[in-house]
C-alpha cells in the first residue's frame, strides 16, 4: 500500500507493543487478507509476539487493535483469525495520495544503508554467452532496479574470471589445436570484430566451438590435462605469450558479453577482474589474514600433500557449511602454488567490504549509448574513476551449483572474525535453465527420442550442446516481428525492428523473472511470447491498452489532462464511488495498485524478484478485467467517466513503473 500508510502502520504497531506490554520489536511484515471484506492490509506480528508473552495471538491482537485503531488514513481496525490485525483504509483519501504518488516524479528518500553492492552475470570470458547466463542477468539486474527504486545506493559489478580453467582451455585449444600464435589470435579477432559480418563469424563464437574442441580432447586423453595446468600456472603469474593470449580472448569476449546483456537492457559499473587480484597481491594480503588467524593451514600428507587447506569438519553452528560432509577440507592453495577458485574470491569479497587495506586502479573500458561508463580494475589505473567497493551489503548471483564455495567464502569471514560482513553477505543463488524439447530443435539442436522425454534439455557448453544468447534473442525477435507485421501494429521496418525487439526483450525477461529463482525452468518460445496469458508481451499490452484508453478520450477532449483528474472530485464524491454499487470492483483495482511498494519490499527481504513478476499480471489481470465490464468511453455520466480514467491512469502508471522494474520497455502499439 502506500508507502507513508504503510510506515505509519508498523510505526503504530511498535508504539502500541512498547505500551502495552513493554517490549521493542522490529516494524513488523505486511500483507494482504485473503478477500476486501476482511481488510486491506494485515499483520501477523501477534504470531512472533505469542511466543514471547506466551498468550494465544488472538488475545494479543486484541488487546492491540484500539492501541492502533487511531490512524490517519485507516477508516477501522480488526482483528481476524488466529490473531491476525487487518487494517481497513479510507478508500477515497487512500485513491487522491496513490494518484499524487503517481503522479510524481519524486524519487524514494536514499537509504542509510551504505553502498549495496550487486556481483551478477560473472561468465567465464572464453566463449559466447548462453541461456543460463541470461537468467542469472536478467535476475541480478532486476535485483538492482528494485533496490534502486527503494532509494539504495547500488553498485553493479560483473566479476571476469580471467586468469580461470576455461580461459586457460582456449588458450590451449588455440595454441596446441589450431597452433596458432599470438599476432594469429589478435588478427582472428579484428577480422571477426568487421562491421556487418554475420552473428556466426565473431570471436566468441567461434572459441564457443573451440572449447568444446579442447573437453573432448582431454576426455580423449587425460594427459593432455597437463598443457592445462601449464597454461594455468602461465596465465596466473603473466608468463610470455600465453598470458598474453588469454589477456587478448578474455578482454575480446567481455566485450561481446557486454554488447549482449546491454540487448537486455543490463548495464555494469565496474568489470572486477581476477588478474588484477593477483597482480596487486590482493590474494597474498588475503593468504597472509588467513595464516595469521589459522583459518587455513599446510597439509602434510595424503593427496593434498603440500596444499594450503581450509579444515571444514569442525564448522560452529555460526559457520556451518552446507555440503561440508562431502569432505574435511577444501584446497585453497595448490601444491604447485597457484590459488584455486575459492581462494581469489575470499579476496575478492573482502575487498568488496574494504577488509584488505588495498584498492585496484581503474581505467574506463566501455561506454554504453546512454553515456554511462563501465570501468574495469586494472594495476595502475586513470583519474576520475568513481569510488568503487566499500560495500555494507553484498549480493552475488551464482548458481545453486556453487552454494558450497559461497558457503566456503562465509565460513572464512567468520573465521577471520568479521561476522557482520558475514551476515551481509548473501548468495543469490538460482537454478539453472534449460529449454522445452521443442525449442531446442527449434534452435537446431539435435536431441534423441530418450531427450525429448525429458522436462528439459540442459545445456552444456563444454560439449557444445547448447544455445547461445545472441541466436535465442535473434530467433525471440524475428518471431516477434512476424506478429508484429500480423497484427498491423506497424509497417516500416525500422518500427517493425523496434517493437519487435521491445516485445522480444519482455517475453524473455518476464519468462526468466516468473519462475521462483530455486526452480529450474524450461525455456521455450511460444509460451514466452504469447500474447495472453502469465507474458511478458500481455504486460506490454495490458499497458498500450490503457494509454489508448486516456489518447482516445483526449482526442475527442482536447482541453483533457490527466494530470488535472484530482481536481474534478471532492472528497465525498470519491467516497461516493468506492461506496456505491460498482464501488468493490473500483477498490480492488485501486488497491491492487497501491500494493507496488509493499511488494517490493517483499521482493527485496525475499530475494525473490519473481514477486514483482506475479504482482504485474495480477494487476494487468484485473485492468483487463476492468476494461471489459467498464466502457470507459462510452460512458454517458461525465463525471463518472472521469473516475473511470481516473483509475485507468493509476493503474497504467503503476503497471509502467512495475515493467520498468522488469527492465521492460513499451512499445507504442500492439
Amino acid at each position: 500500500m502506500l508507502p507513508e500508510i504503510q510506515q505509519r502502520i508498523q510505526t503504530k504497531f511498535v508504539e502500541a507493543v512498547r505500551a502495552a506490554f513493554n517490549l521493542e520489536v522490529p516494524p513488523p511484515a505486511m500483507d494482504s487478507p485473503p478477500n476486501l471484506e476482511m481488510g486491506d492490509i494485515s499483520l501477523a506480528g501477534c504470531f512472533e509476539l505469542a511466543k514471547k508473552l506466551r498468550q494465544a495471538p488472538r488475545k494479543i491482537a486484541e488487546q492491540l487493535a484500539p492501541l492502533v485503531s487511531n490512524l490517519e488514513g485507516v477508516e477501522r481496525v480488526t482483528v481476524a483469525g488466529a490473531g491476525y490485525l487487518n487494517f481497513h483504509l479510507d478508500r477515497a483519501q487512500t485513491a487522491a495520495r496513490l494518484f499524487a504518488l503517481r503522479n510524481s516524479s519524486t524519487v524514494a528518500a536514499t537509504s542509510d544503508r551504505g553502498k549495496i553492492l550487486v556481483e551478477h552475470t560473472s561468465i567465464n570470458p572464453n566463449k559466447a554467452a548462453h541461456i543460463g547466463h541470461l537468467r542469472n542477468a536478467v535476475l541480478g539486474d532486476t535485483f538492482t532496479r528494485l533496490l534502486r527504486f527503494t532509494g539504495e545506493n547500488v553498485e553493479v559489478q560483473n566479476y571476469i574470471d580471467n586468469t580461470g580453467v576455461q580461459v586457460a582451455d582456449v588458450v590451449v585449444g588455440f595454441i596446441h589445436l589450431e597452433k596458432k600464435t599470438l599476432q594469429d589470435v589478435a588478427a582472428l579477432i579484428e577480422a571477426a570484430s568487421a562491421p556487418g559480418l554475420p552473428r556466426a563469424a565473431r570471436f566468441d563464437y567461434y572459441c564457443w566451438d573451440l572449447y568444446a574442441r579442447v573437453f573432448q580432447l582431454y576426455e580423449k586423453d587425460k594427459d593432455v590435462l597437463k598443457l592445462r595446468a601449464q597454461a594455468l600456472k602461465d596465465i596466473e603469474e603473466g608468463h610470455g605469450d600465453t598470458a598474453a593470449m588469454a589477456e587478448l580472448i578474455s578482454t575480446a569476449i567481455v566485450r561481446a558479453h557486454l554488447e549482449t546483456m546491454l540487448r537486455l537492457n543490463i548495464q555494469y559499473d565496474l568489470l572486477a577482474q581476477e588478474s588484477e587480484i593477483l597482480k596487486l597481491q590482493f590474494w597474498s594480503a588475503a593468504f597472509e589474514l588467513l595464516k595469521k588467524d589459522k583459518a587455513i593451514r599446510i597439509e602434510d600428507t595424503g593427496k593434498s600433500a603440500g596444499c594450503w587447506v581450509m579444515d571444514l569438519a569442525d564448522s560452529t553452528s555460526e559457520n556451518e557449511i552446507e555440503g561440508a560432509d562431502a569432505e574435511d577440507t577444501k584446497i585453497i592453495v595448490r601444491s604447485n602454488g597457484t590459488v584455486t577458485y575459492v581462494g581469489k574470491d575470499i579476496a575478492y569479497h573482502l575487498w568488496k567490504f574494504a577488509l584488505l587495506g588495498k584498492d585496484f586502479g581503474y581505467a574506463p573500458f566501455y561506454r554504453y549509448p546512454d553515456g554511462h561508463t563501465v570501468w574495469r580494475t586494472t594495476v595502475k589505473g586513470e583519474a576520475g574513476a568513481p569510488p568503487f567497493g566499500h560495500a555494507s551489503t553484498a549480493y552475488a548471483v551464482i548458481d545453486t551449483r556453487q552454494s558450497y564455495l559461497q558457503n566456503i567464502v562465509k565460513a572464512a569471514f567468520h573465521t577471520l572474525g568479521y561476522h557482520e560482513r558475514a551476515a551481509n553477505l548473501h548468495h543469490f543463488a538460482y537454478e539453472v535453465v534449460g529449454l522445452t524439447a521443442r525449442c531446442a530443435e527449434e534452435m537446431g539442436v539435435v536431441l534423441s527420442d530418450e531427450d525429448r522425454q525429458r522436462p528439459y534439455v540442459e545445456v552444456s557448453g563444454r560439449k557444445g550442446q547448447g544455445v547461445k544468447a545472441d541466436d535465442l534473442i535473434d530467433t525471440l525477435i524475428a518471431r516477434a516481428a512476424e506478429e508484429v507485421s500480423s497484427r498491423n501494429m506497424a509497417q516500416n521496418p525500422a518500427e517493425v525492428y523496434d517493437y519487435a525487439r521491445k516485445i522480444a526483450v519482455a517475453a524473455l525477461r518476464y519468462f526468466l523473472l516468473k519462475f521462483s529463482r530455486r526452480i529450474i525452468i524450461a525455456f521455450d518460445f511460444k509460451e514466452a511470447l504469447a500474447f495472453e496469458g502469465e507474458t511478458g508481451p500481455y504486460l506490454q499490452y495490458s499497458i498500450v491498452r490503457a494509454r489508448n484508453i486516456v489518447r482516445k478520450f483526449q482526442d475527442a477532449h482536447a482541453e483533457f489532462e490527466p494530470d488535472q483528474l484530482p481536481g474534478a472530485f471532492t472528497p465525498e464524491q470519491l467516497q461516493e464511488y468506492f461506496k456505491g454499487e460498482d464501488g468493490p470492483a473500483y477498490w480492488e483495482l485501486t488497491l491492487l495498485a497501491g500494493q507496488l511498494e509493499m511488494i517490493v519490499a517483499q521482493a527485496i527481504n525475499s530475494e525473490e524478484p519473481a514477486v514483482v513478476a506475479k504482482y504485474s499480471f495480477r494487476l494487468a489481470q484485473a485492468f483487463n478485467n476492468f476494461y471489459h465490464h467498464f466502457h470507459i468511453l462510452n460512458e454517458p455520466d461525465a463525471l463518472r467517466q472521469k473516475f473511470l480514467l481516473y483509475l485507468v491512469v493509476i493503474t497504467e502508471r503503476t503497471l509502467t513503473l512495475a515493467t520498468e522494474h522488469m527492465g521492460i520497455e513499451i512499445p507504442d502499439r500492439m
